[in-house]
């Protein structure tokens, strides 16, 4: 299956089962009570990070996902079935985007996230006896499912991620350290996806590195590949910057890349780096001098190490350095970062109790989520349940502010999706 890591879809949750109408009728039970039971709630939609994904590629064939509705209530009292929920799995480290609006970030395996929510099943007839109303005749509609257009976007999770200008040996130094097998061959952007791969350091202690294709001058502003991998490198704890020995100029090389790493939207030339001096091993001492005294004089505080990935010169000491400097990074995260727990959810402040008017050209509109929802869940056909959201609307004060504002009889007034008169 092809590596994709960005993807549109569409969610949308189950509507609620409606409420029924119904009254009691046995044997010798003329006219029995209301007994209509309440619909089923709507199966919300979830989203799960799972270790058996690593790539968002189904979601280019399967993209409108629905979760199951409630199923309408019955006589006697019965509750309609609940829709099952619709789970749906990710990779680690996908970030689920509503606009620009961060819904979501599954990071850790099995973390989960509800992203749009079900409809609430509608009361049956049998919720609304009163002593003034003993024999209703109608029931709640169930409310409608959230609906939300979605972008998917997938960061790759690494302990160490592999940065360098193309055919710098970056594949081979994974295949060499690790378990990954990507492709490997003697010419440019051979590497055309990310690539990880588990490096044991000791008994104790092992490291996830991740392969980013080859970066090029003007990689961040869209040049080349770059610009669609160097998110992977977001999350990465520390980054080796590999660089081809036979470079014709390593100073410039090395600047190409970290130029493109401080141009993306986050500073990546901030995180902390091991400079490897690749294919080392047909060089003399005098020459693998030469070089290093070339870096140091553009990077003076630079950690270079020279290597050879093909013969494992000096491989040893990269992984040990490699896990001296992400142990360092994360215990800097803990201490700068306030713990925090659960989901990295944005909610917005909770006004569903409050409501609002405005006069529109043909009549009047009222806005606010708990009387959008009454009016959602209403039975516009039947009378019975008109008069009942009129008189939610009462007690909420919105007929009152209506009549100050100078509404008329027969005034068209908008709630949500629905209208009906004053």
């Amino acid at each position: 299956m092809n590596f994709v890591d960005t993807a549109k879809v569409v969610v949308s949750a189950g509507a609620g089962g409606a409420g029924a109408v119904s009254f009691r009728r046995e044997k010798f039970i003329d006219k029995g009570g209301p007994d209509g039971g309440d619909g089923g709630d709507g199966g919300s939609v979830v989203f799960e990070a799972s270790e058996s994904e690593n790539t968002l590629a189904n979601f280019r064939y399967q993209k409108e996902l629905t979760a199951e509705a409630g199923q309408p209530g019955g006589k006697n009292r019965r509750h309609g079935k609940n829709g099952d929920d619709l789970l749906i799995k990710v990779p680690v480290g996908t970030q689920i985007l509503e606009g620009k609006k961060l819904l979501a970030d599954l990071t850790v395996s099995g973390q989960r996230a509800t992203i749009a929510n079900g409809g609430r099943g509608g009361f049956g007839n049998a919720h609304f006896v009163s002593s003034i109303r003993q024999a209703p005749k109608f029931a709640e509609k169930g409310e409608p499912g959230e609906t939300k257009k979605l972008a998917l976007e997938l960061k790759m999770i690494a302990d160490v991620g592999l940065v360098g200008l193309p055919n710098a040996g970056k594949s081979t130094l994974l295949a060499r350290l690790s378990n990954a097998r990507p492709e490997i061959a003697d010419y440019p952007f051979t590497t055309l996806t990310p690539n990880l791969g588990v490096v044991d350091i000791d008994a104790k202690n092992s490291l996830l590195f991740a392969d980013i294709p080859g970066l090029i001058e003007g990689a961040a502003s869209g040049k080349g590949l770059g610009q669609a991998f160097l998110r992977h490198v977001e999350r990465t704890a520390v980054l080796i910057h590999l660089i081809d020995a036979y470079q014709a100029d390593i100073a410039s090389a090395y600047k190409t890349i970290q130029t493109e790493l401080a141009s993306y939207q986050v500073n990546l030339s901030e995180r902390p780096q091991i400079v490897a001096i690749n294919k080392t091993e047909g060089l003399s001492a005098s020459n693998i001098t030469e070089l290093i005294n070339k870096l140091k004089k553009i990077a003076p505080k630079a950690k270079i190490l020279t290597i050879s990935a093909s013969s494992g010169h000096n491989l040893d000491e990269l992984k040990r350095l490699a896990l001296a400097e992400v142990k360092k990074f994360r215990a800097s995260e803990e201490t700068s970062e306030p713990e925090t727990s659960g989901l990295p959810v944005i909610r917005l402040a909770d006004n569903s109790a409050g409501w609002q008017i405005e006069k529109t050209a043909d009549g009047w509109r009222v806005t606010g989520e708990k009387i959008e929802k009454f009016a959602a869940r209403t039975d516009f056909s039947n009378t019975e349940s008109v008069a009942r959201l009129k008189d939610i609307m009462r007690k909420q004060g919105i007929l009152h502010e209506l009549a100050r504002r100078g509404a008329l009889i027969g005034d068209i007034v908008s709630v949500g999706e629905r209208s009906l008169k004053y």
